[in-house]
């Protein structure tokens, strides 16, 4: 299961993904630190499965994805791929940002 949040901006959605186990962990990795415990509600939405997830990904402005299954649906979406996700101790992590000019 992965939880899922939608953020309405002025700009555009801003969404919030991970994985269901990830959540109230602390991931490190020499200086980067990856607090799922302290910000775990900016994750905390609804928890849904893959599939239910993905029906409900659409244009976004900007996007915080942490875990192998969030990831990898950003990338079946076509929003990101495999070159772009960035490690964290060995959890996956995107971060996406749509800049209009």
């Amino acid at each position: 299961m992965i939880y899922f949040k939608r953020y309405k901006t002025e700009h555009g959605d801003v969404i919030a993904m991970c994985d269901e186990e990830l959540i109230g962990k602390i991931i490190k990795e020499g200086k980067i630190e990856i607090d799922l415990n302290k910000y775990s509600s900016f994750y905390k939405g609804e928890l849904l499965k893959e599939e239910d997830v993905e029906a409900l990904i659409g244009d976004i402005y900007s996007a915080n994805i942490v875990g192998e299954r969030s990831t990898k649906i950003i990338i079946k979406k076509g929003l990101a791929n495999e070159n772009e996700v960035r490690k964290v101790n060995g959890v996956p992590l995107l971060q996406l940002f749509k800049i209009d000019y």
